[in-house]
């Protein structure tokens, strides 16, 4: 089969199986008359079309078939309509049946796949069912799975049992009769004819006005005295088996649905007609009987009898071994077991009873050639002399001094644990065999080992007394080989370090030379530039020590200031009381306060004018500054230039004296350097002190600046303090603004009483000038409060240089 037809299979399976669903999708709903029916909206339409599309069929004979029976007689075919619930049932048997067909084929195929021979003769199967089920609520299911059980434990009673009993009357042994559990009055009450279970179930789904109730009560009627058949208490169609595992209690609400089977003959030739291959294969044509009736019953626990029938003749035709599998806890965890739910599985599926019969019996039996071909070691001296295996078999078991057997026609019987015994003993010989056989061979590899170890020693010994004579003669001749290279390398060394010392001491005087000059010149730039730093410092000490002076001055001119206007406010409270008196006042004071504040004002500008000139002083110093690293730099660059040229000149000197070296003159030279040396460094001595000096005045420069600095600080505190008390007096003044409005008010409140002629005279006021003199005077008036200064030293020292 190619892979083309594999991809269209498989689409084939995918396409069917998504029909059944779209099928199960289809609603009804009733038609025209009461008893007919139709698809109920356009969902279900659309799931039919779906369905008929899937199934490469046409939708109009798909709901013909669903919606409608015909029915075969001599004169033709009738056509009956079906309600909404026979054509729910009739889709619902559609789908089942395409299902079922579906199933039996993806099974025979597999079987076809694997490769398996029907002619074979020897075949290995594997027979995995479910087990014994109880649920608390139990149905058809339930019924056939432990129907099955009751069949397969028959057959593990006959082959383990009746068998067992049965070799034992063969083998003519002496043994007495061991009773089980026989479940054939069971298997008689579920499938006996014509009053088993099955058959009466089969008879009721025949009727089709036949429901579970009575199906219960035709039960009850006809197998009431059957001991293993059981009426429950509280429901009178529920019932009780008791099965050889326990009882069983079984609903037969839905036994009769679940047992019909139909198998239409309108869908078996809808589906023949479609045009997908794999559907129109699984339904065939159908016989001629079958065509005569729209529908043919096939009864589900009929044909899953006669299926248990023929695997239990498949069963009794091999030889079977039984695999009881036992879950040891219900939560699925590791190293748990429930004892009580194994001890259950264990008596439901008859393994104690099997232990209880086995062990009551002979479990262990072998023939003769078997057990003397496997004990026969235990008694070696009568191997050779007889050959009678009865005889042998029973020698064997009188020296292991054993009781519990018996000795059959063709085989001996062992009770339980005989043959453990027999296993030991055994065990015991073949070790002692094998630890003889292992000390003899042992003796001989452990000779041949040393026989070849004694000749791989000696030859290893020859070979290493040679190595060890080549390797002296090789030692010795690469000392000597060592020493002379060591005496070449020593000269050469040598020689390199007397090179290097004399390049090196050359490269040092050239070096302290150009030392020498650089700091004589940097000396003299050092000179020129603190001469200029002294005479700038001393102006600047000169404008620090006059603006100090000015500050003293206006700080003593403000607080003589303030003391006087302390006075006057003094003055003006003693003659508050009177009107006249306080006007006056009034005025003096505001006129003092217009003078103060012109002054406050004045300071001000003061103070920014100087700050101006101090950011004028210090961009002048910055530049001064700058110019002197400009100067400074050119000087480095230029002393780098002379260190160059005085390579330069060392090179061309180191040539001409290498030249003239034979020269008298280079004496007289030499003799001239020297005198310069000593001249420059008489040179750099002097400079050296000039340098001390300088740092000496730098010094004492230093500690004059720290003093102004200090007093700057003292005039700054002065200055906060005096800002201060103008704060208070302001506060002062503002008091009595408010103690002169009271008293006004007050003034107002009392009729003011006619002053005398002189008094009216001497002020010179008519009556409208006086009463305008009681007003409040205008907001602009009253003095700005003078803000806190929190500026910094620089902002005060000009508008106090200005004053």
């Amino acid at each position: 089969m190619n892979v083309y037809a594999v991809l269209y299979i498989q689409d084939a399976i995918f396409r069917t199986l998504a029909a059944i669903l779209h099928l199960g999708n289809i609603e009804f709903s009733p038609g025209k008359d009461s008893d007919s029916s139709k698809i109920k909206d356009s969902t279900s339409n659309f799931h039919l079309q779906m369905t008929a599309t899937l199934l490469m069929c046409d939708p109009d004979l798909l709901v013909s078939s669903l919606c409608t029976r015909s029915i075969h007689t001599n004169e033709g075919i009738i056509i009956k309509e079906l309600d909404c619930a026979a054509a729910a049932a009739n889709r619902d048997a559609l789908s089942k049946t395409i299902y079922a067909r579906l199933f039996d084929w993806l099974v025979e195929n597999i079987n076809k796949s694997i490769g398996q021979d029907v002619d074979s003769k020897a075949q290995i199967g594997v027979l995995d069912i479910y087990g014994f089920e109880s649920f608390k609520h139990n149905s058809f299911e339930q019924f056939c799975i432990n129907f099955a059980n009751e069949k397969l434990q028959q057959h593990f009673n006959e082959h383990v049992f009746k068998m067992e009993q049965e070799e034992y009357k063969s083998e003519k042994i002496n043994w007495s009769y061991i009773e089980f559990i026989d479940n054939q009055d069971m298997l008689d009450l579920i499938e006996k004819k014509p009053i088993g279970i099955i058959a009466l179930l089969d008879e009721a789904c025949m009727f089709p006005k036949s429901t579970h109730a009575t199906f219960a009560s035709k039960m009850f009627r006809n197998l009431s005295s059957h001991p293993r058949l059981e009426k429950t208490k509280f429901s009178e169609t529920d019932f009780t088996i008791s099965h050889y595992a326990g009882k069983v209690t079984y609903q037969t609400d839905s036994f009769l649905e679940k047992n019909r089977d139909y198998i239409v003959a309108e869908h078996c030739n809808l589906l023949s007609s479609s045009r997908c291959s794999l559907v129109s294969g699984l339904f065939s044509s159908l016989p001629e009987e079958s065509l005569r009736s729209s529908y043919k019953f096939s009864s589900v626990a009929s044909r899953f009898k006669q299926q248990l029938q023929a695997l239990m003749e498949t069963l009794s035709s091999t030889e079977p071994h039984y695999v009881r599998c036992v879950k040891p806890n219900s939560v699925n965890r590791p190293q748990l077991f429930e004892n009580q739910s194994v001890l259950h599985q264990l008596r439901c599926g008859g393994v104690l009873e099997a232990v209880r019969i086995s062990l009551a019996g002979y479990p262990t039996r072998r023939t003769y050639a078997e057990f003397v071909d496997r004990f026969g070691v235990l008694v070696p001296e009568l191997m050779f002399g007889s050959h009678d295996e009865r005889a042998l078999t029973e020698a064997v078991l009188e020296k292991m001094k054993l009781d519990n057997f018996q000795l059959g026609r063709n085989k001996v019987f062992l009770r339980a644990g005989q043959i453990a015994i027999l296993d030991v003993r055994r065990a015991e010989v073949l070790d002692n065999a094998a630890r003889r056989i292992q000390s003899c061979f042992r003796t001989f590899a452990a000779r041949k080992e040393f026989v070849k170890t004694k000749k791989a020693s000696i030859s290893l010994q020859a070979y290493c007394r040679g190595c060890f004579a080549r390797k002296m003669y090789k030692i010795r001749r690469e000392t000597a080989a060592a020493i002379i290279l060591q005496k070449y390398a020593r000269r050469l060394l040598l020689q390199r370090n007397y090179h290097e010392a004399c390049s090196a001491a050359l490269l040092i005087q050239s070096c302290i030379r150009g030392f020498i000059a650089r700091r004589y010149f940097s000396a003299i730039r050092e000179q020129k530039a603190a001469l200029v730093i002294q005479s700038f410092w001393r102006k600047r000490k000169v404008a620090m020590l006059f603006q100090h002076y000015k500050q003293a001055t206006i700080a003593i001119q403000c607080a003589w200031r303030q003391k006087l206007a302390r006075r006057e406010l003094r003055k003006l409270r003693m003659t508050a009381n009177e009107a006249g008196a306080l006007r006056e006042a009034k005025n003096k004071l505001e006129k003092k306060l217009d003078d103060l504040t012109l002054r406050l004002t004045l300071e001000r500008r003061m103070r920014a004018a100087g700050e101006e000139t101090k950011l004028v002083e210090i961009s002048k110093r910055d530049k001064i500054i700058e110019t002197l690293s400009a100067e400074c730099a050119a000087a480095k660059l230029s002393a780098r230039s002379e260190h160059d040229k005085n390579l330069i000149l060392q090179r061309q000197l180191d040539d001409s004296l290498r030249e003239i070296s034979m020269l008298r003159s280079n004496k007289i030279l030499k003799a001239e350097e020297e005198n310069e040396n000593s001249n420059l460094k008489n040179i750099v001595e002097s400079l050296s002190e000039k340098n001390s000096l300088l740092e000496n005045e730098l010094s004492t420069a230093r500690k004059n600046s720290d003093d102004t600095m200090e007093k700057l600080k003292d005039v700054e505190g002065k200055c906060t303090r005096l800002q201060q008390n103008l704060d208070k007096l302001q506060e002062k003044l503002t008091n009595l603004e408010n103690e002169n409005h009271v008293l006004r008010q007050k003034a107002f409140s009392i009729t003011p009483k006619p002053l005398p002629e002189k008094f009216a005279n001497s002020t010179g006021l008519t009556n409208s000038e006086q009463k305008r003199t009681f007003e409040t005077p205008p907001p602009t008036k009253y003095p700005s409060p003078i803000q806190h200064s929190t500026g910094s030293r620089r902002a005060r020292l000009p508008v106090e240089r200005h004053e």
